[in-house]
């Protein structure tokens, strides 16, 4: 009987020593989820699948590492293994509300909004399930009332403000300049209508001369459109537009003889995700003047941010560099929410969080993240503050390239109720 106990001793004592002595990989590991839902068809297709690779590759270099990224001490858990799940939404909101809720059943404790439709059909849903969120829109629409959804570029009206405080501190000419909106016919384009974003405007100088809407995805040029802003004599236009968008306007105007080296001198600015980084490479020197508001640096700056992602691109899958801007985007998504799962985990055990954790310990907890330099400032979050930057990033097309013009402090447009 003593030989039996003595035996099963020392079986015990081998096993623990194995388990030791075996990498962390052999370990059985814990996963948590990240991703979301994603709109892999319409016309966010291209930029959504941009943000899809940016987030599957971060979330390999975790793995892999262990690391946040190379600038940062922090290590992600050892015995813990993120996978990426998602789903394609088609930008329909009655796709998007039975996937939240396919996913939200698999455990996922983050999320994601793929679009403005997509906001507006679950911000309400998110914040009862206290389910943290990262976004690919910021409209207003997510300030009021409380939200569980976080940016991390400005709200489309703080954007257009930033255009708008440029041109101005620009401007040459005698009298007020005169301003309209160009903006998309949509929830996102409509988003900068509301009454303080006039105001501002106003306020800083300008005289309001009113508002055209361009379809989405245009099916022909927006010739009635810019003739309209022609005969008012506009000097800036301000909107919200994709490329899909916004390529076609500018290749109209300037068959119009509008823009800043046309006869006619007209400025158009938008908001991400007009992104110039897509809309330089795309028309060249044609689009010369165009400006954007609130995007992310070129992929030639020096920044430690761009040379990660360029570093693990080349790692991963050098054959097929992705150099839509909108990979950056992904990369700041996957950083957001991995850092929300990781602070969680600071304060409860792995098995126990629940999405209010996440949301509460995680998201709330997020302060001063350091992107590398791929976001205009450091990423922040609290309860009632799901704005991750102060500051707005603005670039114009010249000469064919992307070149950063300013970077202003963010003027809060949106008053929240």
């Amino acid at each position: 009987m003593a030989k039996m106990r003595w035996m099963a001793a020392a079986g015990a004592i081998v096993l623990m020593v194995t388990a030791l002595l075996l990498p962390v990989s052999a370990h059985a590991q814990k996963t948590l989820y990240v991703g979301g839902t994603q709109s892999l068809t319409g016309p966010f297709a291209e930029d959504s699948a941009a943000v899809l690779l940016g987030i599957e590759d971060y979330v390999k270099y975790v793995n892999e590492t262990k690391s946040m990224a190379p600038w940062r001490k922090e290590k992600f858990p050892a015995d813990v293994k993120l996978e990426v799940l998602w789903r394609d939404d088609e930008l329909k909101p009655a796709k998007a509300m039975p996937i939240y809720e396919e996913l939200k059943a698999k455990g996922m404790l983050v999320g994601r909004i793929s679009g403005s439709p997509i906001a507006l059909a679950l911000k309400d849903r998110m914040w009862e399930d206290k389910m943290g969120a990262t976004s690919m829109a910021t409209g207003s629409y997510l300030l009021t009332p409380p939200q569980s959804i976080f940016t991390y570029y400005p709200i489309y009206t703080d954007c257009i403000a930033a255009v708008a405080d440029w041109f101005k501190g620009n401007w040459k000419g005698t009298g007020k300049p005169k301003v309209a909106y160009l903006t998309a016919d949509n929830a996102m384009g409509r988003s900068i209508e509301i009454p303080e974003m006039k105001a501002y405007l106003e306020k800083i100088g300008y005289e309001f001369a009113g508002t055209q809407y361009v379809p989405l995805v245009p099916t022909s040029p927006p010739t009635t459109q810019l003739t309209w802003l022609k005969q008012k004599g506009v000097d800036l236009a301000l909107g919200v537009m994709i490329n899909p968008g916004s390529q076609p306007t500018v290749k109209e105007m300037v068959r119009l003889g509008m823009g800043p080296f046309q006869s006619h001198k007209m400025t158009f600015g938008v908001a991400s995700p007009g992104h110039c980084g897509i809309f330089a490479p795309a028309m060249g020197e044609l689009g010369d003047g165009y400006v954007c508001a609130g995007s992310f640096p070129n992929w030639d700056d020096p920044s430690p941010g761009v040379k990660f992602m360029l570093d693990i691109q080349k790692k991963y899958h050098p054959q097929k560099m992705n150099t839509n801007i909108m990979y950056q985007g992904g990369i700041l998504e996957a950083m957001i929410q991995v850092e929300a799962l990781r602070l969680a985990m600071q304060a409860l055990p792995v098995d126990k969080l629940t999405r209010k954790d996440v949301l509460e310990k995680g998201f709330y907890m997020i302060k001063n993240l350091d992107t590398g330099g791929i976001s205009s400032t450091p990423i922040a979050y609290g309860p009632g503050d799901i704005e991750g930057v102060d500051q707005v990033r603005i670039d114009q097309v010249q000469k064919g390239k992307v070149v950063k013009v300013g970077l202003t402090p963010i003027r809060n447009i949106y008053t929240k109720k």
